[in-house]
């Protein structure tokens, strides 16, 4: 079920990184962010990483020419990607498109995706050597938006990772752009989906007015130093096939049977954590859910719209309630704060971050939980097929490390397509987490 922190040691020889500018000229303007971009929660990097096996049908094609001139073509049409985030007054953030262009490394590894092991999930041993952290790259100001690294391996398979600026777009515009790259190295023009900027259309209104109750933005003083420094943290992957599902699935009350595997898995997971962190009873927890809606807003925001298109409506409680209630309690949370969003609650989203300086959302005692499964990662295909593993590199990203958690599409070594969550914890908790989790899937239901 658990992927433990591997030991797979290897070398890795990066070439000097370079910047790849587009392949023609492009207009030189600034083009401002919306203010669903433009919050602090925002502005860090998510790590992306896909690997590819070896391709007899492409052998004597190298990756990191196909994939750099892919880049290149696709970098005139999403040219903004090649310029640099500037701050203006209020904090409004802006795209100078100055042509400058995204880093890309090429790299070889001494390694074969057979040592990587039968199950291809986070953590990833020598992460930081296979997406390499440039010195002075990771500004979210002034910076590059894109860092790409493209590392051969020695059985001809690759790994394509890729480090990106979270204000310019979420999981669904990234795959996006990846996929008018995988276009490009297939030989197409242009991409099948024109990219639309328009960010104007996620703009707080004149003059903003909030409607709607933001409970995932509230000021929570971290009283009890909860918040666990990154060199403390372990990370973990978790499968959830089938079975564990299923499993899950014997503590949902009848009324509640309809819910759907991204609410049963959540409800577990965050009352799982919880007990897991042994906060006091009597202490307000929060589960932080992002949901599009890019199809609750009317009209629809266009096809090849690649801003961020979510917004993070939370669930609260108190620990004791939470932990002490059968699954049903935490599952009618989920469900609700999942349908609290509307086209008027991104309004007053829009509205709150232009009222209140565009603030962090709540991390004292959350969970912050990103379902990519059905954003494609796997689906990007640069002519050696789709990825045997494909998206977030890891868990517990973001401006305060071990908050937010992603469920990853995956298929495990037995062929079994579900679910794998990279998850973060102190070591300790970590340890409770998985007795928690383990005995949750294997006791009876009452």
């Amino acid at each position: 079920m658990a992927g433990l922190t591997p030991s797979l040691v290897f070398t890795v020889r990066r070439c000097k990184p370079e910047l790849v500018a587009p392949a023609k000229p492009t207009p030189h303007e600034f083009k401002q962010l919306s203010d669903i971009d433009d919050q602090e929660s925002l502005r860090f990097q998510i790590p992306i990483i896909q690997i590819y096996r070896y391709n007899p049908s492409m052998h004597g094609k190298d990756p990191v020419k196909v994939i750099r001139e892919a880049l290149a073509q696709t970098l005139v049409f999403y040219y903004p990607f090649a310029g640099r985030l500037r701050e203006r007054p209020g904090r409004k953030l802006v795209v100078e498109c100055t042509g400058e262009g995204v880093i890309f490394i090429e790299a070889d590894a001494d390694v074969t995706l057979q040592q990587f092991g039968d199950d291809l999930q986070p953590p990833f041993p020598c992460l930081e050597e296979l997406l390499f952290d440039v010195p002075g790259s990771e500004g979210i100001l002034n910076c590059p938006l894109l860092l790409i690294q493209v590392t051969r391996l020695k059985c001809g398979g690759f790994i394509f990772a890729l480090r990106f600026n979270h204000t310019m777009s979420d999981a669904a515009g990234m795959v996006q752009f990846m996929t008018a790259m995988a276009e490009m190295a297939h030989g197409a023009r242009a991409p099948s989906i024109p990219p639309v900027w328009q960010r104007h259309i996620l703009n707080a209104r004149d003059p903003p007015r909030v409607t709607c109750i933001h409970r995932e933005y509230e000021e929570v003083a971290d009283t009890k130093g909860t918040v666990t420094p990154v060199e403390s943290m372990v990370h973990r992957s978790f499968f959830f096939g089938p079975t564990e599902v299923s499993a899950l699935r014997r503590f949902v009350p009848h009324h509640l049977s309809q819910c759907t595997k991204f609410e049963v898995l959540t409800a577990s997971l965050w009352r799982c954590r919880t007990i897991a962190l042994q906060p006091d009873r009597d202490e307000e927890v929060r589960m932080i859910c992002i949901v599009n809606a890019r199809v609750k807003l009317n009209p629809l925001l266009p096809t090849g719209y690649y801003g961020n298109g979510f917004a993070i409506p939370a669930a609260v409680t108190t620990a004791g309630k939470l932990c002490e209630n059968p699954l049903g309690y935490a599952l009618e949370l989920v469900k609700k704060a999942k349908n609290d969003v509307t086209e008027e609650y991104m309004r007053s989203l829009a509205d709150f971050m232009v009222i209140n300086n565009r603030p962090h959302y709540t991390v004292v005692r959350s969970y912050l939980v990103s379902d990519v499964t059905r954003a494609g990662f796997r689906d990007v295909d640069f002519g050696w097929g789709k990825a045997a593993y494909a998206g977030p590199a890891k868990g517990g990203v973001g401006v305060i490390p071990g908050v937010l958690n992603f469920y990853i599409a995956y298929k495990n070594s037995k062929e079994e397509d579900g679910i794998v969550l990279p998850i973060c914890l102190p070591a300790p908790a970590m340890k409770r987490f998985a007795e928690e989790l383990d005995d949750l899937l294997t006791k009876q239901a009452h």
